[in-house]
């Protein structure tokens, strides 16, 4: 944990008890869930000006919920449910169907979720800094974490913590710290970047008439196979937004880019951009009830998938998700599949599927959420413990959220024991967890239908 900057003559802006390094989905339920009891000071630190992360900034539907399959179960709750019922109060929510095999997803307002995060961490006591950038951390003489430095319009300020939670989604407080991390594309390619964007004046209608996803899929290779757009790839989405007559995409694809190189991913950024709007000229020229709809958004920054994932107490792994692995220190489950977005030599792009037998889940263990050694740190949401393969399963937003409420749970129990990381108890961090409504027990298979309410179907599965 070298530094040029000297720690000594920066002020001292706070101390807390726990500290959470970014405020995505995973990080602000791991500061929800941290503050839950009243008695500790939660800080979260945030670059943006907003919280939420890729549920705010990219992406407009949260995945891993429900098992894929006939039969869905629901596989997450707590205050991943908190969230989304807040959302649903409002109108702003609805569920999408079994795309691409990878279950129900629930379809959401992104503008609306960020004054829904604002409310909840403000309810719960939590103190927020947004525009405040993570820049450094230092240890104490024992070897523990003890503080950070973050940067800010006003200079660079000092902040002190018993416990810290890297929710940065690059490993960004663990990286700075000196833990051993792997970075995607070290062993096998990094999963390719997407640029989301948004477009309006659609007829939706016409669209479904003319055939739908397949139809799209169709034109997009025609497009490519004739040279008359320029696309990236053959395949693609689309779906509709919480909004008439507006939908959202996937279908950007940026290759080969490790995204902590700050030069590559500003390259990255502006191919998204270029990309996006060759997409508008596609969907104008080729998809019927398109020719007037316009890119009306571009998403916040590039979508990252995997950038560097943190070694910790254990490693989930390919086979765990495969083989619908038991723990007995489980701290959520996951149903999603490994959905790995691979570039292809020579230029394309392949998803490469891999399903958890029968509709069912895996468990994933509280040792992933520990990184190596550590005594006074957790991480959460995609920087935590994974092989590439099993990162892209667990990746998905249900579980993020559900790592974030396990891990603020975990530190807060471990002030309240004088434990470190590695000594919680697992069977009282498992009891609390199911007392707050968190799922850790596959339940039993029920159907119900994707088009009723959230409510209804959350009574329904569980």
């Amino acid at each position: 944990m070298s530094s040029p900057l000297q720690h000594d003559r920066i002020p001292l802006l706070a101390e807390t008890d726990i500290l959470v390094a970014g405020a995505g989905s995973a990080g602000c339920c791991a500061a929800l869930a941290a503050s839950a009891s009243g008695r500790h000071r939660v800080l979260l630190v945030e670059r943006y000006g907003f919280a939420g992360g890729s549920s705010t900034q990219m992406l407009d539907t949260f995945y891993g919920f429900f098992t894929p399959g006939e039969f869905p179960r629901k596989v997450v709750g707590g205050l991943p449910d908190r969230v989304v019922d807040t959302l649903d109060r409002a109108g702003a929510i609805f569920l999408r169907p079994n795309t691409y095999g990878a279950g129900t997803g629930v379809n959401y307002n992104p503008e609306r979720l960020k004054l829904v995060w604002d409310e909840l961490l403000a309810a719960a006591g939590v103190r927020v800094l947004l525009h405040a950038t993570l820049v450094d951390a230092r240890a104490g003489a024992d070897g523990g974490l003890r503080e950070v430095i973050i940067s800010t319009k006003r200079g660079f300020f000092r902040i002190a913590a018993r416990r810290f939670i890297d929710a940065s989604g690059d490993a960004d407080l663990c990286h700075l710290a000196g833990f051993p991390c792997e970075k995607a594309g070290e062993l096998e390619p990094a999963q390719t970047l997407t640029t989301i964007f948004r477009m309006s004046n659609v007829d939706l209608a016409a669209y479904e008439a003319a055939g739908g996803r397949k139809m799209l899929v169709q034109r997009m290779t025609e497009a490519v196979e004739r040279g008359t757009h320029a696309l990236p790839r053959k395949t693609g989405s689309l779906h509709p937004m919480n909004a008439v007559g507006c939908i959202s995409t996937v279908a950007v694809r940026v290759a080969d880019v490790d995204a902590t190189d700050f030069e590559q991913l500003a390259a990255a950024e502006a191919e998204g951009r270029r990309q996006a709007f060759v997409y508008e000229q596609f969907f104008r020229d080729c998809v019927p009830g398109f020719a007037a709809a316009n890119i009306i958004g571009l998403s916040h920054q590039i979508g990252v998938r995997e950038t560097r994932r943190v070694y910790g107490e254990y490693r989930l792994t390919r086979e765990d998700c495969l083989n619908a692995a038991r723990f007995s220190d489980r701290v959520l489950l996951c149903g999603a599949p490994i959905e790995d977005h691979r570039s292809l030599p020579g230029g394309g792009e392949e998803t490469v599927w891999g399903y958890v037998p029968d509709g069912g889940a895996y468990d994933v263990p509280y040792r992933t959420l520990v990184p190596r050694g550590r005594e006074e740190t957790w991480v959460v949401g995609r920087c935590f413990s994974a092989t590439h393969d099993a990162h892209a399963s667990c990746r998905s937003m249900a579980q993020t959220m559900a790592m974030g409420q396990a891990a603020g749970t975990a530190a807060r129990l471990s002030l309240e024991q004088d434990c470190g990381a590695r000594a919680v108890p697992v069977a009282e961090l498992q009891a609390r967890l199911r007392a707050e409504g968190a799922v850790l027990e596959l339940p039993a298979k029920r159907a119900f239908t994707a088009a009723a309410e959230w409510r209804k179907n959350r009574e329904a599965a569980t």
